[in-house]
């Protein structure tokens, strides 16, 4: 039988675990603690991480901030391929990042950039942005779908083969999601994004990948004077905000290890149409549809023929099951145009068959809860809560619910 051609190439050294030495190196803290927090408790050295967002959104301030204080204890090379020295000096000066130890170039060609890291060996290496970034002699352009894959492959082995931390920036397309279309996604550790909430000025940094660390954390910052500024207790504005009107009901999830409390409202009105309307954001509307068919079964109130409409505040999106005892209060106080009692936060789950469910980490919704004054929690009948300062009500079924609202 004739043998196999071999492909070009050598044989692959294979070796045992054991034998192979772990870097020890700690993670590199900026101090920022919010920044710190999303990435991981810091971030995890020789890994590649992008930094994405709408275009103005604070991507290269947020940068600059955190590379500044890098700086401190840290050689960082800062490559701005978008904006000359003398436009990042200025952002600089009006951030009060002007840290000497803290190395810049406008230089926007890869393999310069590669060689500088490679020569100098510094601990992290910035690149703002890599949609501006070129490969010399390429085919294809800057910020096509072919360059950034060549460039992410590249900076990857950076990364890995010389023990340096490389952070680029991206943009994210008109549809949200970033601009390639998620070609870089798959190919680094971890990816950030920075979003808008125009009504605070508020910026939220979430991580929606992070091979060292945790998925779905979230990180405040506000727009100031000097750029952006942490901010560590968004439940306070949250909560501030929070009317306890009919339609209005307090609930709480999780991102990440972060509980968020947040302000769900409904409206409902009689509707003239021969089907009435279902205008929802902030949940899925399968959930607020799904929870009005369940208590139209079984308190046989007519929510099918009622227009509802139904947000969450604070321009936040919820995916959680643990919401659906906040959406059948909402939509019940607003049917009988009563409100529930001052201070008090729904936490549960809904079955089809009417029966209100426990849910998981329910210790820590309430520690957060009471840190801002809550009084009065509502939660499953077998809902087990221990050391708490709050009045608990328990329900069993949504039938029961009915009673919050003869009682006001």
């Amino acid at each position: 039988m004739e043998a196999k051609k071999r492909t070009t190439g050598q044989s692959a050294h294979l070796v045992k675990l054991n034998s192979v030495e772990t870097d020890t190196k700690p993670r590199l803290m900026s101090g920022i603690k919010e920044w710190d927090r999303v990435v991981g408790d810091g971030i995890m050295p020789s890994s590649l991480i992008i930094l994405t967002g709408d275009p103005g959104i604070g991507k290269s301030t947020l940068l600059l901030q955190i590379t500044d204080k890098l700086a401190e204890h840290h050689v960082v090379y800062y490559f701005s391929t978008e904006e000359s020295l003398q436009q990042v000096k200025q952002r600089a000066q009006r951030l009060n990042c002007t840290s000497d130890s803290l190395l810049f170039s406008d230089q926007a060609n890869l393999e310069s950039i590669i060689n500088t890291a490679q020569d100098h060996k510094p601990d992290v290496v910035i690149i703002d942005s890599i949609q501006n970034c070129y490969v010399s002699n390429s085919q294809t352009i800057p910020g096509s779908v072919g360059q950034l894959r060549e460039s992410a492959f590249h900076l990857m082995r950076l990364a890995k083969e010389n023990g340096i931390t490389v952070i680029v920036t991206g943009h994210i397309t008109k549809e949200g999601t970033m601009a390639g279309p998620k070609t870089l996604e798959h190919m680094v550790d971890a990816v950030f994004y920075l979003q808008g909430e125009d009504r605070w000025q508020t910026r939220v940094l979430r991580s929606v990948k992070n091979r060292f660390g945790t998925i779905n954390e979230l990180g405040f910052f506000q727009m100031g004077e000097h750029g952006l500024e942490e901010v560590p207790n968004i439940n306070q504005q949250l909560i501030a905000e929070v009317s306890y009107c009919p339609g209005s009901v307090l609930v709480s999830f999780i991102e990440g290890s972060k509980p968020i409390l947040l302000e769900l409202q409904a409206l409902t009105i009689e509707s003239k149409l021969a089907m009435a309307q279902r205008v929802v954001s902030g949940v899925d509307h399968k959930q607020v549809v799904l929870i009005a068919a369940i208590l139209q079964k079984y308190l046989h109130i007519k929510l099918s023929a009622q227009d509802i409409f139904f947000k969450v505040s604070g321009g936040f999106k919820v995916k959680s099951s643990s919401t659906d005892l906040g959406i059948a209060l909402a939509l019940l106080s607003s049917y009988f145009q009563q409100p529930l009692p001052e201070k008090s936060i729904a936490l549960g789950e809904i079955s089809l068959t009417g029966q209100i469910k426990p849910i998981n980490q329910i210790a820590t919704f309430v520690r957060e809860a009471e840190k801002f004054g809550i009084e009065n929690i509502l939660v499953a009948k077998n809902q087990q809560i221990e050391h708490s300062t709050c009045t608990i009500k328990h329900f069993t079924n949504v039938y029961e619910l009915l009673a919050l609202f003869e009682d006001n």
